[in-house]
């Protein structure tokens, strides 16, 4: 067997030309393939990461009957916020835990009313984890100090008519049901790139909204910031031995429709990941079978000389073989080597694609794009180049093979 590994290792750079040219079509469809990868994975990552950070942490906790009513932001305050917050932080992977109010209300000015999401936070607890505080336009981020002041969008900001150092109305429902307004002074403007869908949002300090809503140093959420996307479960399960008497959930549950919206795109991109492995694929078939083809007659002399069928088939098939994993190590090494270098710089996602009026789970992307994709995934890709040259080789020499030595001979 030694020496059939050996012929067929030498008939591969026999002819260097063809062997290069076979390598680099291949190379460059399998780097190709690998870049896209990175790139969709790239920006999973970022939708998911953002939204974390946009919607309020990877994970919530929340008084008990929260969840049912999640969508209409109930006012249920926790029944001791600093408890949860202590019990949190003493979790590993934990990044950070603040205490929240997040309710609906109206804001007003003299251009028009507008229904918003009020969101009331600790700045000096979120400053550093927050979005929202990386992309103030105008004006600055809240501080521990701010009482009346508020936080806006740059699309609610146009369509109130209103900038930083303007007055505007809050208003709110407060536990008993009776409305609550209050006169805030917008500190700083923030521009999300998510159009209508950041226009809902609005920020206050903390202690604002507890005198808005009459809360009394209450809190309705507390919102924890993981170090990585993925270990929510584990975190979920570590927490309710300690926090039997309230709700745990995850982003997932409390934000299905972006992981909807994401589950969607995730089967758009598979496809079209399917669709370029399929073209690459039929790239690699064509190469080896035009090789394999070229050297009909070098199959007739071998067969004349007394190689059997299965032998013939045997050597061509190692040949594809070797000529894949010359390819694939090539590739994956460059493709490795692309997207570290890419990631490391990032790739300017906002001037290549406008993402304006594409909806807040595009938006969420941002600007940059990171490509991401694990090792092991490109040794996948790797393995399957390797697969596809051998079986590529099969079909043309088993062709070749069941023909007589002098007809093989007389092939031009």
């Amino acid at each position: 067997m030694i020496k059939y590994f050996k012929l067929a290792w030498r008939n591969m750079w026999r002819n260097w030309r063809r062997t290069l040219i076979a390598s680099v079509a291949i190379v460059l469809g399998l780097i190709l393939l690998i870049f896209m990868d990175s790139l969709i994975r790239g920006s999973d990552q970022a939708i998911y990461g953002n939204a974390v950070r946009l919607y309020g942490g990877n994970v919530q906790v929340h008084a008990p009957g929260y969840r049912d009513m999640a969508k209409r932001l109930p006012l249920l305050p926790l029944a001791d916020g600093d408890f949860v917050v202590e019990k949190v932080s003493e979790q590993p992977n934990v990044l950070n835990a603040s205490k929240r109010i997040n309710t609906g209300g109206m804001v007003s000015s003299r251009e028009g009313a507008q229904p918003v999401n009020i969101t009331a936070i600790e700045p000096e607890s979120e400053s550093a984890v927050s979005l929202v505080a990386e992309n103030i336009t105008l004006g600055r981020f809240l501080t521990a100090e701010d009482r009346d002041s508020i936080l806006i969008s740059q699309e609610l900001a146009d369509l109130l008519d209103v900038s930083v150092n303007d007055r505007i109305t809050l208003m709110g429902r407060r536990m008993d049901q009776s409305m609550r307004q209050r006169t805030m002074d917008i500190v700083g403007i923030f521009d999300l790139g998510m159009g209508e869908a950041e226009r809902g949002l609005v920020y206050i300090n903390l202690p604002a909204a507890q005198t808005l809503y009459d809360l009394r140093d209450e809190e309705t959420e507390v919102a924890v910031t993981l170090e990585q996307i993925g270990q929510e479960d584990e975190l979920i399960a570590s927490l309710e031995p300690e926090l039997s008497g309230y709700e745990i959930d995850s982003f997932y549950t409390l934000q299905p429709e972006i992981q909807q919206a994401l589950a969607t795109k995730s089967s758009f991109t598979a496809g079209l990941g399917f669709i370029v492995l399929l073209m690459a694929s039929i790239g690699i078939f064509n190469i080896m079978l035009m090789a394999v083809y070229e050297r009909t007659r070098e199959m007739g002399v071998l067969g004349a000389l007394g190689m059997k069928g299965r032998q013939l088939m045997s050597l061509f098939m190692l040949e594809g073989t070797f000529i894949g994993l010359f390819s694939a190590i090539l590739g994956c090494t460059l493709s490795w080597l692309l997207v570290r270098a890419v990631a490391s710089v990032g790739l300017n996602w906002g001037a290549l694609v406008d993402t304006s009026g594409a909806g807040d789970v595009y938006a969420l992307v941002g600007d940059v794009l990171y490509p991401s994709i694990p090792l092991v995934n490109i040794i996948y890709y790797g393995v399957a180049v390797i697969i596809i040259a051998a079986v590529a080789s099969l079909v043309p020499a088993l062709q070749a093979v069941r023909s007589e030595p002098a007809e093989s001979l007389h092939h031009v």
